[in-house]
């Protein structure tokens, strides 16, 4: 029997997927949390993954992706890249890694079925995807479809955030009391530095960018 009362969150232990966590929290009765080390340059987000876990009394559980760190060659897995900080006029950044989510959502769903659970959650939006193709609800209800086939299994992957931009995000967090969580736990920065970040890569500027709306309005 399918477990409806349980979810598996694809946890970076960045904004995103934190307030994910969070959300997931409120509607599970159990939540599971899924990281992945591929030897990327801000590997410190894995133990702010595990610091929010500890914090939550979540079952965390990191896999070991070294391969695509292997495979894909970009400034979030080579130290001598550096990480653009401006998003190019056409194509993608060089902060995007060929098929991660593809890879994580797959790794998360085999994880899941093993625990009888179809709920895989994950922090991916649309609305400030950065020109990650990965990103695109199109890319996540093909991908929902073809693990379905793989595994003739009934996944649902849930992307709360999918059509809300950062402030709305800050919003959310605020709004269930992770507010300081997401703040000073978690690291977004693609240059390692958790809470407020470098402020420079295009990770923390759009992070920044949505929390100082947040902050401005709700003054008002």
């Amino acid at each position: 029997m399918k477990n409806k009362d349980e979810a598996v969150v694809v946890f970076s232990g960045g904004q995103d997927s934190t307030t994910c966590l969070l959300l997931a929290m409120e509607k599970y009765k159990k939540v599971y949390a899924v990281s992945f080390d591929y030897n990327q340059r801000h590997s410190g987000e894995l133990a702010c993954a595990k610091e929010i876990c500890a914090k939550y009394n979540v079952e965390h559980t990191i896999l070991d992706m070294g391969l695509l760190n292997q495979l894909a060659p970009n400034s979030l897995t080579r130290m001598d890249i550096t990480v653009d900080e401006d998003a190019p006029d056409k194509g993608t950044p060089n902060s995007f890694v060929d098929g991660r989510n593809m890879v994580f959502l797959t790794f998360a769903a085999i994880y899941a079925k093993q625990k009888n659970i179809t709920d895989i959650i994950t922090g991916v939006s649309q609305s400030d995807f950065s020109g990650y193709p990965d990103c695109r609800d199109i890319f996540i209800k093909s991908l929902n479809t073809t693990l379905n086939l793989a595994m003739d299994y009934e996944f649902d992957i849930i992307t709360p955030l999918m059509w809300i931009d950062k402030e709305e995000t800050w919003a959310l967090a605020d709004r269930m009391g992770g507010f300081d969580v997401v703040r000073n736990m978690t690291l977004t920065c693609y240059n390692g530095i958790r809470g407020d970040g470098c402020g420079n890569c295009p990770a923390c500027k759009l992070r920044k960018k949505g929390l100082d709306a947040y902050l401005k309005n709700k003054k008002k």
